[in-house]
């Protein structure tokens, strides 16, 4: 009996060393190589929704993802025309050996577990009207929808990350009074502003708006993550430097606004930004001068409209490292309620991760709030360069390999990944 069990012991015992000699692994290649980035994404949320882990490769071949051979996920990328490489354990081995190398600027960051995600914005929009909402269905990435009611209701502690749809948190309506005022989507939109701020007990848009945007604050102060693009980057922050002060004129609040409104500012409440003035002229187009799309028109065009991802270092800024991932450092720029950020107004603790050094804009950033973290990317759809209201929804399909959509995936993982970084 006793050698009965030797031979068990010593039978399993070689079974998994051979196992481990011939394990395989899925590498997904970023580069250019990479038939279909964004799908990409969508297949690393779909191995952490299995509670298996994947590596994150940064630097390496544009952030490439790996994880252990699994049949279900090599049949998921063919299905979805995502590139894929399967590749032994010593030829794994020799890629972090690669990676580990103190002089190269690569790492390994573990993704252990798929962020819970919801989406601020009202139930009406469709999924093409924000971009971060067109990629996440595009990528197969799954959220759930919220708006005032829910984060009123105490829901954000559920979730890991929040996107903001472009929200005007002032209650402005995105300052469109000039030009649309009489468009039957304006009014509807204004009439139901005003009814939902009713029903939660506000007698005014702009305090509703307050409210949730002070929720969304205590989402990150407590260890959440957000993401905003377009106008929900530069509102969320006057909404809180305005807190208790009127900055809305009579067409969008019914009273006049505070003719101190500008010296009552408090930027000690803003994430970014600082030193600003807002924009009181209801006929123009932007709510502050954060925003540089007036100024930036006489200097670029589409041909030549790009912004710089910096470069960080893989092995000591992991996060800014992880954020910009991306097969190019090169972005192609696009217009949005706020197109880009003056530099001179941006906090002086706040890190730039893209910008456009020739007009002194910044247009990517990222900053700490408490236990959590805040990203701003501005402009409304990476590729679809001046996005007006009624415009066709862009189409991915002809974009699996946007630069600019792989930015806000890479926000989508960030909250994946373990503080601390892991070698294989």
């Amino acid at each position: 009996m006793k050698k009965y069990f030797l031979k068990t012991f010593l039978f399993v015992f070689l079974s998994l060393i051979c196992f481990s000699a011939f394990a395989s692994y899925v590498l997904i290649p970023m580069d250019e190589n990479q038939k279909n980035h964004l799908k990409a994404y969508g297949i690393a949320y779909k191995v952490l929704e299995k509670e298996k882990e994947v590596n994150w490769l940064l630097n390496y071949r544009g952030g490439s993802f790996s994880m252990e051979e699994d049949s279900e996920i090599v049949k998921l990328c063919r299905l979805r025309g995502v590139s894929f490489e399967i590749i032994s354990s010593s030829q794994m081995a020799n890629i972090i050996d690669e990676i580990s190398d103190p002089e190269i600027n690569m790492d390994v960051v573990k993704l252990q577990k798929a962020p819970r995600i919801a989406v601020y914005s009202p139930k009406s929009k469709r999924p093409w009207d924000d971009a971060v909402t067109l990629v996440l269905t595009f990528a197969e990435i799954p959220y759930d929808v919220i708006y005032d009611e829910e984060v009123l209701n105490d829901v954000l502690p559920m979730y890991d990350w929040l996107h903001l749809h472009h929200e005007d948190f002032t209650g402005q309506y995105g300052k469109f009074w000039a030009n649309y005022r009489t468009a039957s989507w304006y009014k509807e939109d204004v009439a139901f502003q005003e009814s939902l701020a009713k029903q939660l007990g506000y007698n005014k848009v702009s305090q509703l708006k307050l409210a949730v945007v002070k929720k969304i604050r205590d989402f990150v102060l407590g260890g959440g993550f957000m993401f905003a693009m377009c106008s929900a980057t530069d509102s969320f922050d006057i909404a809180l430097a305005a807190d208790g002060v009127d900055i809305c004129e009579e067409m969008f609040d019914g009273d006049a606004m505070d003719s101190q409104a500008q010296q009552k500012l408090n930027f000690n409440n803003c994430f970014a930004f600082e030193n600003f003035h807002i924009e009181t002229n209801p006929m123009q187009y932007r709510i502050s001068d954060i925003d540089v799309s007036k100024e930036r028109t006489s200097m670029v065009k589409e041909s030549n409209d790009l912004f710089v991802l910096f470069d960080f270092s893989a092995k000591w800024d992991w996060i800014p490292t992880m954020l910009t991932q991306n097969h190019t450092r090169i972005i192609k720029g696009f217009y949005g309620q706020t197109t880009a950020f003056r530099k001179s107004f941006i906090k002086s603790n706040v890190l730039i991760m893209g910008e456009n050094k020739s007009i002194n804009e910044a247009r990517y950033i990222h900053g700490e709030y408490g236990k959590g973290t805040w990203t701003f990317l501005s402009g409304h759809d990476p590729e679809d360069y001046r996005h007006f209201v009624g415009d066709p929804k862009t189409d991915l399909s002809l974009f699996p390999n946007s630069a600019g959509f792989r930015l806000i995936l890479n926000n989508i993982l960030f909250p994946a990944a373990k503080k601390e970084k892991h070698k294989t």
